[in-house]
């Protein structure tokens, strides 16, 4: 008699730690962070002041790199109770500068390759976009990180990307600012990529470029 006990206690205690292992098996399968937040667009709607933001990009070749703008358009930040919900803004690529470029012939010629076809083709896709799909915080002791998550549109092409960002609320005000690196042939600027063409020797240009990113909405 105490031996079937003993085997009913282990049966019944070996199907509650089976209920739980398959309840954690699910939570992973189904990629679940109980972290994560999607976006909401909950809130207060506070309009991007774009003379305040701005967007910094470095590329990066064999021989050297290049550093420049590009102005920031119209977009907005939804804030609710201190914290980000949502929001999207616009990116205006006609705008592109070039600021390591002291010679104006020289200037001139890069920022209108930039804008060509081979690059960011702005006489045909003028402007991109960034829509935030999730708002997470970061568990590293340090208020103010989240990774935010989106869709960034260049060249009408559209992919999911993440990165982390410091978002500070003061009233009505937030200030978001970001330091990422993306990779420039998934939007189809592929000239001079190592992926794509062979023997480039030094005019190879590396498809990373880097952003910094500051937005300031109110």
């Amino acid at each position: 008699m105490k031996k079937i006990t003993l085997i009913l206690i282990a049966l019944v205690t070996a199907g509650f730690i089976y209920q739980g292992c398959s309840k954690n098996s699910t939570d992973l399968k189904s990629g679940g962070n109980p972290q994560e937040v999607s976006a909401s667009n909950e809130g207060k709607k506070l309009n991007v002041a774009t003379e305040e933001s701005k967007m910094e990009w470095t590329a990066s070749k064999v021989t050297g790199q290049h550093h420049g703008t590009v102005d920031i358009g119209k977009g907005f930040l939804y804030s609710n109770k201190g914290t980000i919900t949502g929001g999207e803004f616009d990116i205006d690529f006609t705008s592109i500068k070039v600021l390591d470029l002291t010679d104006t012939a020289m200037n001139n010629k890069l920022t209108n390759h930039l804008k060509s076809d081979d690059f960011f083709s702005a006489s045909n896709f003028p402007s991109g976009k960034f829509v935030i799909k999730s708002i997470t915080p970061l568990n590293n002791g340090t208020q103010n990180n989240y990774t935010l998550g989106g869709i960034l549109t260049i060249k009408g092409i559209s992919k999911e990307i993440s990165f982390p960002a410091s978002i500070k609320t003061n009233g009505d005000v937030v200030t978001a600012s970001a330091d990422f690196s993306i990779d420039r042939t998934l939007w189809d600027i592929k000239f001079r990529s190592g992926k794509f063409y062979e023997n480039l020797g030094d005019k190879m240009i590396n498809d990373e470029f880097s952003i910094k990113l500051n937005i300031t909405a109110k």
